[in-house]
């Protein structure tokens, strides 16, 4: 139980939600060159970059809504009654800064800023920024061993290339993160994969290498229990990391994101299905693919912290029972 106030959140009850400057979930905002970095043992980072973004663009605008609406949070989860900000230190990290004419240069800039945040042995949870920007995240957290993991999201992103020969768009970071050995495919789950498609590339590949991937029509059809089940198991008691593209959502609830895809889960099983990690051992997750453009009412960007808030309080969960 952490009892350092500074690692608390300001209360609305102490200063107005509309007020103040808006860190992630109100918490204090910690540099890397901060002398009180060692202390933080889950940092919320911004990747405000959407580099890899091949039709929509607009992420990169992501988690500076994402900040705005997480003010929104409050302390205790209204469910499970975790109190996660009593459980961990957790700080906002800020943003990567990325070069928004370079996408090497980025990946590069943002694998360089999570290596030193695993070098201070904390616990990242990222607001992108498209879905490459998972790529440098993997890169860094995973140099010394693949990682298993559980993705949320419409689309696979396994796939090899676009335009002839590109690879590095929002559509291929799990097939170079495969490639790259920073995943193992057999303890990889996707879920909610559907919509139209160029081609079943993809999907091929995910066979041929053992990534398990549970469509919309399996999930709805099992239900967010049976389905989350199965990825805890695969994923074990390995170092897990969880990816969750706002796309995963059905656009009726979740309608700024750059490629949607209609027939998934509600707002209420989006919230279900992080709840679904605890017992998972969490090395790092994000939330991706929030595009203000697409929704200024802010509605998909609170989902979206809701849903971080949800992932912090798994994370928040496990490392408390590890320090027991």
């Amino acid at each position: 139980m952490t009892e350092d106030s500074f690692f608390h959140p300001v209360s609305g009850f102490d200063l107005p939600r509309f007020a103040g400057v808006p860190t992630f979930m109100r918490l204090p905002h910690v540099a890397l060159d901060n002398p009180r970095l060692s202390e933080v043992q889950v940092g919320l980072i911004g990747a405000p970059w959407d580099g890899g973004t091949t039709n929509r663009p607009g992420p990169r605008h992501g988690p500076r809504q994402l900040r705005d609406y997480s003010t929104m949070i409050r302390a205790q989860n209204g469910v499970t009654g975790i109190r996660p900000f009593e459980m961990v230190r957790c700080a906002d990290l800020g943003d990567v800064g990325p070069n928004p004419a370079d996408v090497m240069d980025s990946l590069k800039r943002m694998e360089s800023f999570y290596s030193k945040v695993r070098a201070a042995g904390i616990v990242p949870l990222t607001a992108g920024g498209d879905h490459l920007c998972t790529l440098p995240i993997l890169r860094a957290l995973a140099k010394d061993r693949p990682l298993g993991m559980i993705h949320f999201d419409s689309h696979t992103d396994l796939f090899h290339s676009y335009f002839g020969g590109t690879m590095y768009t929002h559509g291929t970071p799990f097939r170079r993160a495969v490639e790259e050995g920073l995943l193992d495919p057999a303890r990889v789950t996707m879920i909610g994969i559907r919509g139209t498609a160029y081609d079943s590339e993809d999907r091929d590949f995910a066979r041929a290498v053992g990534i398990r991937v549970i469509p919309i029509e399996e999930f709805h059809v099992r239900g967010v229990e049976d389905v989350m089940a199965e990825a805890r198991d695969r994923a074990g008691a390995g170092d897990t990391y969880v990816s969750y593209d706002i796309d995963f959502v059905d656009p009726a609830f979740a309608p700024g994101t750059g490629t949607p895809e209609v027939g998934g889960p509600n707002s209420w099983q989006a919230l279900q299905v992080a709840m679904g990690l605890r017992g998972v051992k969490i090395v790092g997750a994000d939330l991706v693919e929030v595009s203000p453009p697409f929704d200024p009412s802010g509605g998909t960007a609170f989902l979206g912290v809701s849903i971080m808030f949800e992932m912090l309080c798994a994370i928040a969960e496990g490392l408390a029972g590890q320090a027991c």
